[in-house]
Formats: structure tokens, C-alpha cells, sequence
């Protein structure tokens, strides 16, 4: 894959488009906001510059990345179209529809989404076996994994195409065997933010306590030993004896505690909006993006040292 087609300049769009750039790829991106399409220039040059701290080979710079003001345009030729609009169904299904429409035969259609089911995605396509769930892990352009999707009608040659493209600019594919909802990442995630929040919300810890217990404690450790690998470290008959009793304390809502969802009623939805569990000034964004990038950046390096 040559010529990729990036539609969607919000959160990861700007992350992907220099990952694939920096990966030999020529890139064009488009976004239905102008807004949009006009603040992923300076997105895009700083993820340039984490990949450079990253030491990513250097296949290719922002100069082969392009803006299209129209998606037909954005699309002509393209080998591969990533699509990382906003988490709606319906929404990705009307532009995978409008897609089927502007690409050729061969071409790959490629969803980032967080956890839709790729066979819903495929619906209504008159070519299911190129359609293909792509899901990179945010921020895109540091997190080097990428989960591969396969919904009940993708080719295994979309696959195969798919796995060889992620490998072609230095990142790890990751082949999820079934299209269940939240794939692998996101349904092991989830699991530890519903007992984060609900630890919280019950006021067992404050939310900065848990932070650094998770990150220091847990996420220390899962960096370097991976959960099936960290039951063989601790015994299994350790995890039998402790899962036996604690697997019934853990929460199993099946909603959204109110922790959030009265939150995010008042607007408060996070960094994005200058707050959401915590309280952030502009100051304190930047700096707090800056100082994650480097740290995360740090760890990779670290990891990759075996």
C-alpha cells in the first residue's frame, strides 16, 4: 500500500496520517470541519517531532502529506482509507457507503473504530471482503500496536494485506481471531476503569491515590510482564486461591456510573474541556501533554531494549 487516504482530523487522525507518512506513505486527509483540517498542520508536525524522539525510521516527512477539501478528491487512488470519524454507527456506516462508491475494487477500507463490531461496518457494502477493522491505540503515533479486525465477511487476503501494511512502517499487528465488541485493548481496559471508577465513587480511595496505585503498582508491572505471562510469574494456584473470593467483591455494573455520566452532563468531559475528574488550566494541558509524550516515549525506548 502505497497511497492511503485519511478521513476523520480529530483526536487521531493528525497521529495516524504522520505515522503513515513517516512510514513511506503518501498521505491525503480529509475532514468535513475546515476548523479541523486547519489545526491538524501543527498535530501533525508534533507527532513528526515524537517520532523523531522515537527514533522511527525515516521513510518520509510532512511533505507527503496533503489536505483535500473534498472527500472524492481525498480518496481518488487510494490503496487504503482509514476512517476515524466520531463512534457512531450510523455515522461510519454512511461514509463506508459513500466510500463504495469513490474507491477502486482493490481498495482497502479500513475503520479505526474503538469497539463497533466490524460486521456491522460492513453492512450493506457491495464488497464485505475489503472492509477491515484497523484499531490504532491512542496517541497513535507513539503507541506502536494496531489491532486487525476481521468482520464475518473480510477476506483473508484483506487481512493479510492489512497485517503487511502495519509491519511496512515499523509498527506490531495485532489479529484479534473474533469481531466481538471493544476487540481485545479496549474490553481489557474497560474492565479496569469500571473498578477504578466504581473504587472512587465508593469512596474507598481518592482518585489521585488510585492513580498513582495503578501506575506504580499494576501498570508498572503489565508493562514489562503481560497479564497470561504475570499468572505463570505469580502461580496459578496464587490467582486460583485470590480470584476464588475476589472475583465476587468486583463490580459488574452494566451501566455508566454516575462518577461520569453526571460529569459529563455538566460539560465536564475531560481535558478537552478544561475538566472532568480532575481540573486542568490551559497551562496545565500543555505541559501535561508534553510531559506524557516524553514519558511514554522514554518507556517505549526502554521496552524496545530487550
Amino acid at each position: 500500500m502505497k497511497s492511503v487516504s485519511v478521513i476523520g482530523m480529530g483526536t487521531m487522525g493528525p497521529g495516524i496520517a504522520a505515522t503513515l507518512a513517516r512510514g513511506g506513505m503518501t498521505v491525503r486527509c480529509y475532514d468535513t470541519s475546515a476548523e479541523a483540517l486547519a489545526n491538524s498542520a501543527g498535530l501533525i508536525s508534533g507527532a513528526f517531532g515524537v517520532l523523531d524522539a522515537l527514533g522511527m525510521p525515516d521513510n518520509g516527512d510532512a511533505e507527503r502529506i496533503s489536505m483535500s477539501d473534498s472527500l472524492e478528491d481525498c480518496v481518488a487512488g487510494a490503496d487504503l482509507v482509514v476512517e476515524t470519524v466520531p463512534e457512531l454507527l450510523e455515522l461510519k456506516l454512511e461514509l463506508l457507503g459513500k466510500l463504495d462508491d469513490l474507491v477502486s475494487p482493490e481498495c482497502v477500507l479500513a475503520s479505526d473504530t474503538s469497539g463497533l463490531p466490524i460486521t456491522r461496518l460492513q453492512e450493506g457494502n457491495s464488497n464485505p471482503g475489503r472492509v477491515i477493522g484497523m484499531h490504532w491505540s491512542n496517541p497513535p503515533h507513539i503507541i506502536p500496536i494496531i489491532e486487525v479486525v476481521a468482520g464475518r465477511d473480510t477476506a483473508p487476503e484483506t487481512v493479510d494485506r492489512m497485517v503487511a501494511a502495519i509491519r511496512q512502517i515499523n509498527l506490531l499487528p495485532i489479529l484479534v481471531k473474533k469481531d466481538v465488541p471493544g476487540f481485545v485493548e479496549n474490553r481489557v481496559l474497560y474492565a479496569i476503569m469500571r473498578e477504578c471508577v466504581d473504587l472512587v465513587e465508593e469512596g474507598v480511595i481518592d482518585a489521585e491515590a488510585l492513580d498513582q496505585c495503578v501506575s506504580w503498582g499494576i501498570g508498572y508491572k503489565l508493562a514489562v510482564v503481560g497479564p497470561m505471562a504475570l499468572l505463570d510469574m505469580a502461580g496459578l494456584d496464587i490467582y486460583q486461591a485470590v480470584a476464588s473470593y475476589l472475583n465476587k467483591e468486583l463490580s459488574t455494573r452494566g451501566d455508566v456510573s454516575p462518577l461520569i455520566t453526571e460529569r459529563t452532563a455538566k460539560g465536564r468531559l475531560g481535558i478537552k474541556s478544561g475538566g472532568g475528574i480532575f481540573d486542568y488550566t490551559p497551562e496545565q494541558i500543555s505541559e501535561l501533554r508534553q510531559a506524557r509524550a516524553q514519558k511514554l516515549v522514554a518507556t517505549r525506548k526502554t521496552l524496545e531494549n530487550k
